[in-house]
Order: C-alpha cells, then structure tokens, then sequence
C-alpha cells in the first residue's frame, strides 16, 4: 500500500493503478439512498485510519469502510497479531482495535478529494471503558465522523476486545443502538446505521437481534465478523495452537456467514439491507452471497491473497 500510494503521486500514476486494478465496468446500485458504483466493498479493519483512500478507490471498490475506530488512540494487542493460514486462504486476527483514534482519522477523511468513494465509518469502544459506558465512545465517535462519511457501522462483534460480544446482548444492544439513533435523528442529515455482528451468535441472540435492529429502526446489518471456530482446516493443530486466540477469516468463514444471510433474509423487512461479508473469494462465491440475500458484499481477507485485481475476479465471471 506505501509503494501504491507512493505511485499515485507520480505522473500518471493514479492511471496506471487504475491499469494494474483491470477494467472495471460500473454497475451503479442506489442503496441506503446511495449510489453504489458495485456491490463490492472494502470491509472494515484494512484501512482503519483513512490513509490509503485516495490508492484504494482506483482499485475499483464500490465502497470503503474505514475503522474500526474509537475515541482515543490505542495500540492495540502485543505482537504477534495477524497470521496468514495459506492452505486455508484465511487469516486470523487479534489486533485488538489498534488505531491512531477519531481525530487522526478525521482529518484524513478531511483532506481527500471530492471524489472520494462512499465511504463508511465502523466505531467502536475504547479497551478500557465499561461496558456499562461503552454507549457514550460510540456516540463521541459518530459525532465527530458523521460529516465525513456515508454510513455508520457499529462494531460490537470483534472477538479480540475483552467484552465486547456481550454488547450484542439484548439489554446493552438496545442502549447503545437506541442512544445512537437517538442522536442521529436529532441531527440535520440523519446518517444510515449498521450493525456488524458476530458469526458465533445462538440462535436466540441471533433472534434478538434482528428484533431489536427493528424496534430502534436501523438500517441493515452486516454479517459477519471473524469467528472464533477453528473447525475444519487444513492448518495443523499444533500449529493453531501455537498462534492462539483470534478471529479467524477467509474461505473457512463463508459457509457460517452465507447461513446467517440467508437467516436474516427471511427475518428481517425487505427495507432493512444487509452486506455480506466472510469468504467470498471468487464470482461463483460472489453470486451465492447475493443470491442468499445480500445486498452488497464487502472482503478483506481475498484482497489481502489476490491483490489488485481482487474486485475485478470477484465482479466479472
């Protein structure tokens, strides 16, 4: 991404990345009353602090979403924290929402063109605030980024902040989703609201979140998060046990998220959009999902394997 951006500030560079990204024929969609160029983002977690915007959106992106950001900077969780299971065509993860906090991000967001991409804001909670508080980081941050993004995502599904899952628990669901719509129908231009969850919910906590996303009246849910399942790899035992805990995404995920798309499909109200995200890899994979029930889709870990020309293979058969 440095060599990319470094690219793109030389004579005709950002056309040549345009060149290496392939010729991507736009397929506008309107969608949270917004025109999409493709169904196909950038899911949340690759650019958390809005640096390479101006590199990704040549790549032919539908969307961007940025974060996942909090309040104050943070580091994250000690090193090592990302490893690449290649025979599987995963990753697993625990970044522990490392990022250089709201502020930074703002002004990056600030300085990007005026044809930027739409974008999206994922938030989240510091480490360190209570749960019992956590409602108050979400509303600091969508406070600050809602004049420079598109849609906001809430982020309560990462397996790699201590407690954070317990949020998509009834009770504290709908404090803080209830508290964020709040503010933001109490604003000029009201902003779309997601909810991202979890591939590793019950049935139960599945249920009550598609009854709670009704009653505070967001406008979609993007399913899903990384897992924390290490059922079915190829990766040796003893080798994932001596990487440890962290979520886990890529191929091995598709099936589990495909399975709540097409849950959330039958569940929830034709108006209330849903992104599919986990696993998709190629244009059969990409045509499942939105098959299943997916409005738009978003990938990381793909683009991470296949590199520049990843949102071509994915839309063109």
């Amino acid at each position: 991404m440095k060599a990319a951006d470094t690219c793109r500030h030389l004579p005709f560079g950002s056309r040549f990345l345009r060149k290496l990204a392939g010729d991507i024929p736009d397929i506008p969609i309107n969608i949270l009353g917004l025109i999409f160029k493709n169904k196909v983002g950038l899911a949340a977690g690759f650019d958390k602090n809005g640096e390479y915007i101006e590199v990704l959106k040549h790549l032919g992106f539908g969307h961007i979403e940025v974060g996942t950001v909090t309040p104050r900077p943070q580091p994250g969780n000690n090193l090592p924290r990302l490893f690449r299971l290649k025979d599987d065509y995963a990753l697993i993860n625990r970044m522990g929402f490392n990022n250089k906090g709201v502020h930074h991000l703002v002004e990056n967001l600030r300085q990007l063109s005026s044809e930027r991409p739409i974008l999206g804001g994922n938030i989240g909670k510091n480490k360190d605030t209570p749960n019992e508080q956590a409602w108050q980081d979400y509303i600091y941050c969508f406070k600050y980024l809602h004049p420079h993004v598109d849609y906001f995502t809430i982020n309560l599904s990462s397996p790699n902040t201590p407690g954070l899952r317990a949020l998509q628990e009834k009770e504290p669901l709908i404090k803080i989703l209830s508290e964020i719509q709040q503010y933001n129908q109490g604003l000029e231009q009201p902003k779309p609201i997601l909810l991202k969850i979890s591939p590793d919910n019950s049935q139960t906590v599945l249920d009550d979140i598609i009854q709670v996303a009704q009653e505070c009246r967001i406008n979609g849910i993007i399913a899903t998060n990384t897992t924390i399942e290490r059922k079915g790899l190829i990766t040796p035992e003893c080798i994932l046990n001596e990487i440890g805990n962290g979520g886990l995404s890529g191929k091995p995920l598709f099936n589990r998220s495909l399975e709540v798309v097409r849950y959330l499909k039958t569940a929830l109200p034709d108006e209330m959009v849903i992104i599919g995200v986990g696993g998709i890899s190629d244009h059969a994979s990409y045509m499942k999902m939105l098959d299943s029930g997916a409005d738009l889709v978003q990938i990381y870990t793909t683009f991470i394997y296949q590199g520049m020309k990843t949102v071509k293979k994915i839309v063109q058969q």
